[in-house]
């Protein structure tokens, strides 16, 4: 009797289901408890690259209800591709529509989160520009810059205060206050960072990514919040090696 690959994985991610019918080894032998502990490496494995993965998460709800989560998600969301540096992709949205864990409604943001460090960090490398360049251009031209930058930056947009959420489980920072922060992660050398945007600072850069000068999107912040602080934000680039060129438009 043939086992079909969708019976097999089926079978394989669920520990509640019996062994499929008619799986043999090579010699014609019944699967039997060979399956089983090969249905447990494979869950063990799969939850343990998600807690690699969501480490905040995991510390936000504990290793045991982690595990239980991982044990729902990865039946319904087995992985698409054999780099596991790539798996839970989906587990942002899978936690934003888990009903038990809906009073943690910032758990998604926080999964986003994380998701984005792990993409910034296998990013592709890209050279900076020197830290004096902007210094060097002439100020009547500032306004008149544009920038490109590297693959590892990433902008997310919270309304919960994510980095601080971040930052208090990840490195003893304070408590976090309930106000919305977005969030800048640069890779200044091997290991990404995130950062909390300044006020005005996410429609400033979504301005800059997308090819806008910088007068322009200086303008773009300050409508968004009186108190954009364009020095600030430029800091942050820099610090972070985020400016790979710049060049000024006529």
């Amino acid at each position: 009797m043939i086992v079909s690959q969708t019976e097999f994985r089926g079978a394989l991610l669920d520990g509640a289901r019996e062994r499929p019918i008619g799986l043999v080894d090579e010699k014609g032998r019944a699967a039997g408890r060979r399956f089983d502990v090969y249905r447990n490496n494979v869950a063990v494995s799969l939850t343990e690259a998600l807690s690699q993965g969501f480490p905040t998460i995991a510390k936000l709800i504990g290793e045991e209800n982690f595990n239980a989560v991982a044990g729902i998600f990865l039946r319904q969301s087995p992985p698409a591709s054999p780099l596991m540096m790539h798996y839970g992709a989906g587990f942002p949205e899978f936690l934003e529509g888990f009903a038990p864990l809906q009073h943690l409604g910032y758990l998604a943001d926080v999964a986003r989160l994380e998701l984005a460090l792990r993409r910034s960090y296998h990013a592709a490398d890209a050279t900076p520009i020197a830290p004096d360049a902007l210094g060097e251009i002439d100020p009547m031209q500032l306004g008149n810059v544009v920038m490109t930058f590297a693959p590892a930056v990433e902008l997310l947009h919270s309304p919960w205060p994510l980095h601080a959420i971040w930052a208090y489980n990840m490195q003893g920072g304070p408590k976090p206050q309930a106000v919305a922060q977005d969030v800048l992660i640069t890779r200044a050398e091997f290991d990404p960072m995130p950062y909390a945007l300044p006020a005005g600072g996410l429609a400033a850069m979504t301005a800059l990514t997308a090819g806008n000068p910088l007068g322009e999107a200086a303008a773009i912040g300050a409508n968004s919040a009186p108190d954009f602080d364009l020095g600030a934000l430029l800091a942050l680039l820099l610090q972070g090696n985020a400016i790979t060129s710049i060049s000024i438009t006529p």
